[in-house]
């Protein structure tokens, strides 16, 4: 649902059981988290009273979607009795404004990638992509194939352009790999959207379509390849690149590692991720 005040358009959605079926005998998990809520406000309130350093009738956390409120999705307070009110609304219908309000929050960061998580996003590139025609050439294959997106992860670790937390299975970049994006963003950006693989996977259809042949198609991709690479090495951009590495580097620190008295490259919050070749920065102004 959109409703528009002025030039400011709002947004609201919701969601409503109309029957229960097998939550009948699973339960409805929005009873238990409801009951969830209830339970851990009782226990702060408790704690709070005894410690006597909270007022006796404290104020429910709405920021953080205690006492059922907004936040925790809104569908405790709906309800069916909105579901029927809405019912009668139609486009273009003018609504009274009863009252404002501004609600101060933060966002969330998004998740890191875990191995996981990396292969689904691998599969589902397309999503990323704007262009219609393009996003679904590449839907039914993504990046990589079902037996191939497993060993790309692997090779990426093993070359250490990426760390991989054995016990959270977090996947991190390293120093080396940060720098190696660098390089291809500054050089060849295009190699870092979806959108060229989709767009080669549809000339490929289209050789299998028979409205280009496979000759024509090798030549296309052999004059991309061509021209991309002469023109990296026309760049010459070495000295550029520099500053950008030092930038980067700041968020790592070498620690030698128990095992193997290595240095190795941490990054964030998630030390003893990632080992760094000592070479990695040197060679990049040869």
């Amino acid at each position: 649902m959109v409703t528009a005040m002025g030039k400011e358009k709002f947004f609201f959605s919701f969601k409503v059981l109309l029957s229960e079926g097998y939550f009948k005998v699973a339960g409805n998990p929005n009873d238990r988290r409801k009951k969830s809520q209830t339970q851990n406000q009782n226990q702060a309130q408790g704690m709070s009273a005894k410690s006597g350093a909270a007022n006796a009738d404290a104020v429910p956390d709405v920021e953080n979607g205690a006492g059922g409120s907004e936040a925790d999705g809104g569908e405790a307070e709906f309800g069916a009795d909105l579901l029927e009110s809405l019912k009668g609304l139609r486009k273009g219908m003018q609504l009274p404004v009863r009252s404002l309000g501004i609600r101060e929050g933060e966002t969330s960061p998004p998740k890191r990638y875990n191995s996981g998580s990396m292969i689904l996003a691998m599969e589902n590139a397309g999503q990323l992509i704007e262009d219609e025609e393009l996003r679904a050439q590449i839907k039914g294959s993504g990046i990589g194939t079902s037996a191939t997106r497993a060993e790309i992860l692997k090779k990426l670790v093993s070359n250490e352009y990426l760390a991989l937390n054995k016990k959270t299975q977090i996947l991190t970049p390293t120093l080396q790999g940060e720098m190696v994006h660098d390089v291809v963003y500054c050089s060849i950006r295009s190699l870092l959207n979806p959108e060229l693989t989709a767009s080669w996977e549809k000339g490929l259809t289209y050789v299998a379509e028979g409205s280009i042949t496979s000759d024509e198609y090798m030549e296309k991709l052999e004059n991309f390849i061509r021209s991309r690479t002469e023109g990296v090495m026309s760049l010459r951009n070495q000295t550029a690149l520099r500053p950008m590495f030092d930038e980067a580097a700041k968020y790592y620190k070498n620690v030698k590692t128990a095992d193997t008295g290595k240095k190795a490259g941490t990054r964030g919050n998630n030390p003893g991720q990632g080992r760094v070749r000592k070479s990695s920065v040197k060679g990049q102004d040869k």
